[in-house]
C-alpha cells in the first residue's frame, strides 16, 4: 500500500505524460495496440532439430521454446516492457513471469490448462527448456493447482457473492493488498501470456488482454508455413497495452526477437 507492492516496484522516473494515461484510459482493453509479425523459422527449425540429437526423446526441445526464451530476453534487454499499470500507477515488475496454455489432452474434450512460470533468461538453454516442460507436465497433471483450487471454491458461491469477492479482490489489487501468494499463484498476474495456435494446426489470431491481473502483452503463434521463397515462416499476433511504454521501444523489442529467432545460436 502507499508504493509498494508485493510483485514490483513503484516506477518513479516515467515521463509526466506516461503516468497520466491510466487515468485517461483506465481499462488495459481502452489501451490495445495490435501488431502482426511473421518470422522466418527455418534455421530455427534445423536448430532445434539438431539440438534434439542430443536430448532425451521424452524431452524434446520445439520451436516454442525458442520463442518464449526470445521474449524473455527481450523483457530482460528492455525492462520497461516488464512493466504494468496497477491501481493507476506504473510498477516494474519483479522477475520475468511467463503464462503459457496448454490442453490436458488432445480431443475437443480436453481440459486448457495455463501455466505460469518464472523464468531466468540467462539459464543455459537445456535448462531453459526442461524448466519450461516441468511446468508444462505439471500442468497437464491432474493435480488441481492453487488457482483451480481458488475457483472451485469460488463457483460454489451464488454468483453475486462470485461477483462482490471479484470486486474486493481487484480492489485490493489496487492497493497493493493482495497477498504475494495469491499474486504467484494467478496466471493473470505475468509478464507475457503466449498461446501456440500453431501446435493444433491453427492460424493466429489477435486475443484481448484481461482486465483481471496485471498481464500487459499476449502473444499467440500460429501454424508454421511455407512462404513464396520456399522458406518455413510462423505469424505472430501481439497484443500490448500500449500505456506501459511507447510503440518505438516495443517495435524495437520485436525486431529483437525476429532477430533471435532467425539467427537462433543467439538463444544458447
Amino acid at each position: 500500500m502507499f508504493g509498494r507492492r508485493p510483485d514490483g516496484t513503484l516506477v518513479r522516473d516515467a515521463s509526466p505524460l506516461r503516468r497520466f494515461m491510466p487515468f485517461i484510459s483506465p481499462r488495459r482493453n481502452d489501451s490495445l495496440v495490435l501488431f502482426s509479425q511473421e518470422l522466418v523459422v527455418e534455421e530455427a527449425l534445423r536448430f532445434v532439430e539438431q539440438r534434439n540429437a542430443t536430448r532425451p526423446d521424452d524431452a524434446p526441445m520445439t520451436l516454442f521454446h525458442l520463442i518464449l526464451r526470445s521474449i524473455a530476453k527481450v523483457l530482460d534487454e528492455r525492462p520497461h516492457l516488464n512493466r504494468f499499470v496497477a491501481g493507476g500507477r506504473f510498477w516494474q515488475r519483479d522477475g520475468i513471469w511467463m503464462t503459457f496454455s496448454a490442453k490436458k489432452r488432445f480431443s475437443d474434450e480436453g481440459e486448457l490448462t495455463t501455466v505460469k512460470r518464472r523464468v531466468d533468461p540467462h539459464a543455459s538453454l537445456d535448462d531453459w527448456v526442461d524448466h519450461l516442460l516441468g511446468g508444462i507436465r505439471d500442468g497437464k497433471s491432474e493435480q488441481k493447482t492453487t488457482s483451480d483450487k481458488e475457483v472451485d471454491l469460488l463457483l460454489r458461491l451464488p454468483p453475486p457473492i462470485v461477483r462482490v469477492l471479484i470486486g474486493l479482490v481487484h480492489l485490493a489489487d489496487a492497493f497493493g493488498l493482495l497477498p504475494a501468494s495469491m499474486i504467484e499463484s494467478d496466471p493473470m498476474y505475468s509478464s507475457v501470456f503466449v498461446a501456440s495456435l500453431g501446435s493444433v494446426g491453427l492460424d493466429a489470431g489477435y486475443h484481448h488482454l484481461w482486465e483481471h491481473g496485471t498481464c500487459p502483452v499476449f502473444c499467440v503463434i500460429g501454424r508454421i508455413h511455407e512462404g513464396p521463397d520456399g522458406r518455413r515462416r510462423a505469424m505472430l499476433k501481439w497484443t500490448y497495452d500500449e500505456r506501459i511504454e511507447d510503440g518505438l521501444y516495443c517495435a524495437a523489442g520485436l525486431e529483437r526477437i525476429r532477430e533471435l529467432i532467425e539467427s537462433p545460436q543467439k538463444l544458447v
